[in-house]
This record gives structure tokens, C-alpha cells and sequence, in this order.
């Protein structure tokens, strides 16, 4: 299975980094292949933990393919967890880690796991997806910037 990480330490503080990847309504503006983002339900669960369930449509030239995933944002551990439901997929996960190094200063992980129903699909769309998720780091941290500004290192 297909499987991706990362850990890259940015110059903004680990709070503001998990407000940033939590606010998924706004991942088509800048997140790689998401075409559209649609929140089906927002609730708790029994932890307090906000639960997401969303459907995400990720293109590459003449293919799209929609997805339902369960979000769960853990502010007290700094963690966010994704989790598949539905969709092109035979199973997928990631998830988000945000360490603080100081008060503007944190370190993010991010990590994704993989496998398409359909070879074909696989075949299509696995260099793709691959290439995509090595640039999903990058691509929040400079939201991060945009949307915070950017900090001296």
C-alpha cells in the first residue's frame, strides 16, 4: 500500500497550524487535485473531539473522483485524524501531528496511507496522487503564510 510522510518544522505556532488544516471548507483554494469540499455533518463525539464527515472531489485532467472521509480534531492533543468512508478507494488514512517548539515556532507531521479499489484507477492515478501528497506540506505551510504571515526564520 502506497504510503507517504513527512515532518517539516514551520514558522508558526503549532495552534494555528492545526486551525489551518481543520478548516477543510477551504481546501479547494489551495490543497493539490481538490477540486470541491462539501461538509455533510459536524458533530462530537463522546470526547469532546469535533467529528467531520466531507466529501472531497480531487481531479487530474479528465478523471475525478469523490470521496467520503470522517475527520476527527483533537485541539487537546494537537492531532488530527482522518479516516475513509467511501469512495475509489479499497482503504486510506492520514493523519496530522502539530509539536510545539516554542510560541511561533512548530513542528507538523503529516502522514498518509493509500490503496485504490480499482487497479486501473491505481495505475491512472498513483504517480499522480503520489506527487500530490509530496506537495500537501508545502502547500498548508504556505497557507500558513497567506493567511498568518509569513515569519522570519
Amino acid at each position: 500500500m502506497p504510503q507517504f510522510s513527512t515532518t517539516r518544522r514551520v514558522q508558526h505556532s503549532a495552534a494555528d497550524m492545526f486551525d489551518l488544516v481543520a478548516d477543510v471548507e477551504h481546501y479547494p483554494e489551495f490543497v493539490p487535485l481538490c477540486r470541491s469540499l462539501e461538509v455533510r455533518n459536524r458533530t462530537r463525539d463522546s470526547e469532546g473531539r469535533e467529528v467531520i464527515v466531507a466529501d472531497m472531489t480531487v481531479a487530474y485532467k479528465l478523471i475525478r473522483e469523490t470521496f467520503t472521509s470522517r475527520v476527527t480534531l483533537d485541539r487537546k492533543k494537537l492531532q488530527i485524524l482522518v479516516e475513509y468512508l467511501e469512495g475509489p478507494f479499497q482503504r486510506m488514512s492520514n493523519r496530522w501531528s502539530f509539536r510545539p517548539i516554542d510560541d511561533s515556532t512548530c513542528e507538523v507531521e503529516f502522514f498518509i496511507a493509500y490503496e485504490f479499489r480499482s487497479r486501473t484507477l491505481g495505475l491512472l492515478m498513483g504517480t499522480v496522487f503520489d506527487a500530490a501528497f509530496r506537495r500537501f506540506a508545502s502547500a498548508f505551510e504556505r497557507r500558513a503564510d497567506k493567511v498568518y504571515g509569513a515569519q522570519p526564520a
